[in-house]
């Protein structure tokens, strides 16, 4: 008796999990397009008149598309704006790609710091600590140098600091990524476009506010302060994550702009994505240990293949000699046809056009099963591969304790007293 309802409690077991294995693609397949309307966004920020801008723009080497991505934050339709790039080696082949962005916008407050100094663990850490201080306006913009933005960025993105009322402290940006290296970026792209973006558009459904990504980070110059500068994030791996965590526990909102950015995935072998993937996925571990464990009913083609194997199982009569009811059966059957059709909406909503969703197609159970062996590769070990050096995984807390919520001044962002 015992053996039977230990068997039956883990046939219902194995039949809850894929109904919310598949229970969750929909949801991320409908969440998709759930962040609210650029146009109407749009209209409000263009009848404000926007504040001036200092971009931060740490590099490291002349990545593909570098110039391309650059040049969109060069022809912004914004008024007032200011670029600051900044470099560690006066050796570094990203020079000669600004001093082209110089020629090319003569009119352009473009910005180059070359400063070798390390003040970290964490070396883009350290280059904004060397570049912050050039910045001319109170209101700055960090974005990764792989980053390219439509000509509205600017606006859209600094349009929430100017309400009050929601203290807000940063505003930050998903992003779409294009594989532009061959097989491994078109896999690396379906990381970020059917499983990384749709978890955050979930979690941002259900209420979470607990992100900021490195895509864009945009913030006022008090809020920095207030948090203790940048270097409170030299040896932290997950900057971009602790730099808005550190803002929401000094009482400031986290704010997801409904403007999406695109990335660029550059990995030409299997090795260089499986380090990169696997150091986000350790990041992950590192910022919310407990949302990182249950990211297994996120990997939606092992669960439809668990499915479909009960229910042949079933059909000849050996179902695995776990012998599963009709009722297990019927869940079985109905989270396999809903999970398969909600993965392919999934991965159309995640695609570019049509020759993408049909190229991509059979590469679905590839990056789904990967990405479960990743997951389980990121459980343990405590350093990750980051442009050729080993980091350890680490996201220390500044020693001082949260302070108040701040007051909004005339200018809508914390005063100097606050910081």
């Amino acid at each position: 008796m015992t053996i039977d309802v230990l068997r039956t409690s883990g046939i219902w077991l194995m039949a809850a999990l894929s109904c919310v294995a598949s229970l969750y693609v929909l949801v991320a397949a409908l969440a998709m397009p759930s962040l609210g309307s650029r146009a109407k966004v749009r209209a409000t920020t263009y009848a404000n008149s926007p504040s001036p801008v200092s971009v931060l723009k740490p590099l490291c080497g002349a990545e593909p598309q570098l110039f391309e991505n650059l040049a969109t934050f060069c022809e912004q339709d914004h008024p007032r704006f200011q670029l600051i790039f900044g470099v560690a080696s006066p050796v570094d082949a990203a020079i000669k790609v600004v001093d082209r962005l110089q020629r090319i916008y003569p009119s352009h407050q473009i910005d180059l710091i070359v400063d070798p100094r390390i003040h970290g663990a964490n070396r883009k850490v350290s280059n904004l600590i060397n570049m912050v201080s050039r910045a001319r306006y109170d209101i700055l913009v960090l974005a990764d140098s792989d980053i390219a933005v439509s000509r509205d960025y600017l606006r859209v993105v600094t349009a929430p600091m100017n309400d009050c009322a929601r203290y807000v402290g940063v505003v930050t940006c998903l992003y779409r990524a294009r594989g532009i290296a061959g097989l491994w970026s078109r896999i690396g792209a379906m990381f970020i476009n059917a499983w990384f973006v749709p978890s955050v558009r979930v979690a941002h459904t259900v209420g979470s506010r607990s992100f900021g990504f490195g895509s864009t980070l945009a913030f006022h110059k008090l809020t920095l302060a207030r948090i203790g500068g940048f270097e409170a994030l030299k040896d932290c791996l997950a900057d971009d994550f602790m730099l808005a965590k550190y803002a929401r526990d000094h009482g400031l909102n986290t704010v997801l702009s409904p403007l999406l950015v695109t990335t660029d995935v550059i990995e030409w072998s299997f090795e260089d994505l499986w380090n990169r993937e696997i150091r986000w996925l350790r990041t992950i571990r590192s910022v919310n240990p407990a949302g990182f464990a249950s990211l297994f009913v996120t990997f939606t083609s092992p669960w439809l293949i668990l499915s479909l194997l009960f229910l042949e199982g079933s059909r000849l009569h050996i179902a695995m000699m776990l012998s599963p009811s009709h009722a297990a059966l019927v869940a079985f059957t109905i989270s396999t046809v809903v999970g398969a059709m909600a993965r392919l909406l999934l991965h159309a909503r995640g695609c570019w056009g049509l020759k993408d969703f049909i190229s991509d197609l059979p590469l679905i159970p590839l990056r789904d099963m990967l990405l479960a062996l990743q997951w389980l590769g990121a459980s343990v070990g405590s350093q990750v591969h980051w442009r050729g050096r080993r980091v350890p995984v680490a996201n220390p807390y500044p020693a001082e304790s949260p302070r108040d919520r701040s007051r909004c001044n005339a200018s809508h962002a914390p005063t100097l007293d606050d910081a």
